[in-house]
């Protein structure tokens, strides 16, 4: 199904909520004050950089999610469905926070608690949105939770999922237009089976947008009247982007607001997008196409436009799945102020991507993460943080500037 051409109408609505959100985004914040001062130094080559990783905490099984807190802590999902909280003055805490275990379906490697996000207003509330493959089948499922009454879960939105155990997504995080995102994959197994990703009327192979904070007729949310597809006969009205295979992380740049997207490829390329908040409906390819090339032909169309990722990588060098990451936007290295960061699972390449500002994208690999990255992302005050799956570590990371060797000349005789 073709792209839903936006009317004047919605362009004006989507300026409004742009101007709107950059009036809103707390300009308070430790990470926006070190975005303010950090801006204003030169760019340094991506080339320059590289990274370090300093483990802080052992002892976790199985870390799949983290994300931080105002208060200073990280909050640490585990596949079995506990959560775990880690201050760095503190260390990691012993008891969990949080307990979903009698709700998740664990089973297979890539089934479990996906996902967690505070709410805006977590400092006043403690609620948390949680993303998770639930018992007995593996339905794909939405909830909010509070920890002051962790045993009240809220299930907001779900997705049949029981054919195949793989390709879950469960990435969920809040825009600054307020809106909650929510990554789902496409079903599973492989070759995309049921042909969900360019198929608009499933949420699979989707990144969804709805609101939470409102509910309409006998849905815990509502559907943001902005959306591309509210309009569009036959379509699920939550969809924000499709085309995608397993979208298992994005982020969003708290600065500009824009999105950042890793998609596990098939079994050549692996991919990583950028994405506007203007390009809401934008079609990412699968299973048309795996990154740029054409992966099955009959899913493609001439009628429709497809959004070419930012960066892709394949799987040669013991390459295997993009673990998406986050923007840097701290102040410990000034350097690497708005540098998007990636790795991959196996080979723990990092991978560095950052706009030009005359357009573009300028690429480097920039080191080495510790085993099996599986998710990063940074405190209050914007500093990097990386999980190690089966090890299960947490680690700290920082940038370093390489200076360049000088270059070698030979004087003319």
């Amino acid at each position: 199904m073709s792209r839903r051409r936006r009317r004047p109408a919605a362009m004006l609505a989507g300026l409004l909520v742009l101007v709107l959100s950059a009036l809103l985004l707390p300009a308070a914040s430790a990470a926006g004050t070190a975005a303010d001062g950090a801006s204003r130094l030169p760019a340094v080559p991506l080339a320059e950089l590289t990274v370090v990783s300093e483990r802080v905490a052992t002892g976790l099984r199985r870390p799949i999610a983290i994300t931080g807190l105002p208060d200073g802590r990280m909050l640490i999902a585990e596949k079995s469905g506990t959560v775990r909280a880690y201050h760095p003055d503190t260390g990691l805490a012993v008891e969990p926070v949080l307990d979903l275990t009698a709700r998740i379906d664990e089973s297979g490697n890539e089934r479990g608690l996906l996902g967690i996000t505070p709410a805006p207003n977590f400092a006043r509330t403690g609620i948390l949105y949680v993303a998770y493959t639930a018992l007995p089948a593996g339905t794909l499922t939405l909830a909010r939770v509070s920890l002051a009454a962790p045993e009240q879960v809220q299930v907001l939105l779900t997705q049949e999922h029981a054919e195949y155990s793989n390709h879950n997504g469960g990435q969920v995080a809040f825009g600054r237009d307020g809106y909650l995102y929510w990554s789902l994959g496409d079903g599973g197994h492989a070759n995309d089976p049921f042909k969900s990703g360019q198929n608009l009327g499933t949420l699979l192979g989707k990144i969804l947008r709805i609101d939470v904070n409102r509910t309409c007729g006998d849905k815990a949310y509502c559907v943001p009247r902005s959306n591309p597809f509210v309009r569009t006969a036959g379509a699920r009205p939550e969809i924000w982007l499709y085309g995608l295979r397993n979208p298992w992380r994005f982020s969003f740049d708290p600065v500009d607001g824009s999105m950042w997207i890793g998609d596990v490829g098939q079994g050549l390329v692996e991919e990583i997008n950028h994405i506007r908040p203007w390009q809401g409906g934008a079609n990412l390819g699968w299973s048309c196409r795996e990154g740029t090339p054409v992966f099955d032909q009959e899913q493609c169309r001439s009628d429709v436009r497809y959004t070419d990722p930012v960066y892709e990588y394949d799987h040669f060098n013991f390459n295997c799945s993009v673990t998406g990451g986050v923007v840097y936007r701290g102040s410990q290295t000034p350097e690497a102020w708005g540098t998007y960061v990636a790795s991959d699972y196996c080979s723990t390449r990092v991978f560095a991507v950052r706009p030009k500002p005359g357009g573009g994208y300028e690429t480097a690999i920039i080191g080495n993460f510790p085993t099996q990255p599986s998710a990063m992302d940074v405190d209050v005050h914007g500093e990097l943080y990386v999980l190690s799956d089966l090890p299960g570590y947490l680690n700290r990371v920082r940038f370093e500037r390489i200076q360049p060797a000088p270059s070698s000349s030979v004087a003319n005789p």
